[in-house]
């Protein structure tokens, strides 16, 4: 065996499928019942900023040598993963911002999840042979995420097997941590009695803050800044019962997120059993914070490497979008790429 991946979401199957082509054996741990991971449930975008002074001023605590190397990596990254016969269902982000793809995540996990041993995880390092480390972070584990991120019980946006063994194993082998332990990336959804499924995961993510008064259980308000709206669902999940109230005055309606009004969003969240209160020209939804990544993790290089024979891609890996956000898919896929030529001396 010449190279071991622990994890078969995004970074681990990349991982894995470049290593294969570098002529490795490989061999792939994956501690849930399917592989994919929280792309699976994702919505498939890769996506860079159109220019690296914006990276940096919206992601200002990350690491700036990983975040230009991403930044540098992505396009050729998303040709290798087209050219391995991945469907593109989507040439622009829609966002000019950004730029990027969006892939189809099924076919992405048919096209890379080859020999994964499923319903194992890789419970300690192997000795002598290389290891990727690309578990998906550590919000699957509520322990963790009350220590690091919130007292306020998070509902989880995403698959719930990511529970922090890359941190682990990690921290067993030497590697450090970043800073930002305390971020995440998720969306404010519908708070029960709304029903959420995984499929529901995207389609019901209540994307309109910008367009709404956001308030609190007592009545104070959050402005929300940033585009991607991570702002204001960490502040959410730092107010009592990690729930706020998104208040549209009814003209608001008709604005467009992407494909959707915020009409549209509002009716999907009362489709799945949300409280949805109209009166006097306004619409009033309570929405909660759900958890779908971790943003800090596992200190690493420029070539993947956090610690003699450890190499970490994806979730598991901090110092990228510390103090904003950028595509987690899209460091996945240049990261995981690297570290399976790091672990192989490439």
């Amino acid at each position: 065996m010449d190279v071991v991946v622990a994890g078969a979401g995004m970074a681990g199957l990349v991982a894995a499928a470049r290593a294969r082509e570098l002529g490795a054996s490989v061999t792939v741990y994956e501690k849930g019942s399917r592989a994919g991971g929280s792309m699976l449930l994702s919505s498939g975008f890769a996506w860079r900023h159109r220019d690296f002074e914006t990276f940096r001023a919206e992601c200002p605590g990350g690491d700036p040598e990983l975040q230009r190397v991403l930044f540098e990596q992505l396009d050729d990254a998303l040709d290798w993963l087209e050219a391995l016969g991945v469907p593109v269902l989507e040439r622009d982000t829609g966002n000019p911002l950004t730029s990027g793809l969006r892939f189809d995540t099924r076919a992405l996990v048919r096209a890379l999840a080859a020999d994964v041993r499923l319903g194992e995880p890789l419970v300690e390092l192997p000795d002598g042979v290389p290891v990727v480390l690309a578990t998906g972070g550590f919000q699957g584990d509520a322990e963790l995420v009350r220590r690091y991120v919130t007292p306020e019980a998070l509902p989880l946006r995403a698959n719930p097997w990511s529970a922090g063994d890359g941190l682990r194993l990690g921290l067993a082998s030497g590697a450090s941590l970043t800073d930002g332990l305390d971020e995440f990336y998720g969306r404010n959804m519908p708070a029960p009695p709304a029903r959420i499924s995984e499929d529901d995961f995207v389609p019901l993510a209540q994307l309109y803050a910008r367009h709404a008064t956001v308030e609190n259980r007592r009545g104070e308000r959050f402005e929300t800044r940033a585009w991607s709206e991570i702002d204001v669902v960490q502040w959410t999940a730092r107010q009592p019962g990690a729930r706020a109230f998104y208040t549209v005055e009814d003209p608001a309606l008709s604005q467009r997120v992407r494909t959707r009004t915020v009409g549209d969003m509002i009716a999907a969240a009362e489709r799945a059993g949300a409280v949805v209160e109209r009166r006097d020209g306004r619409t009033r939804v309570e929405v909660t914070a759900a958890i779908t990544t971790t943003l800090g993790g596992l200190a690493i290089d420029t070539s993947a490497r956090a610690a003699d024979g450890v190499f970490v891609a994806g979730t598991d890996a901090g110092g990228i979008s510390t103090g904003g956000y950028s595509s987690g898919l899209a460091a996945a896929l240049v990261f995981g790429r690297i570290a399976a030529e790091s672990a192989l001396g490439r």
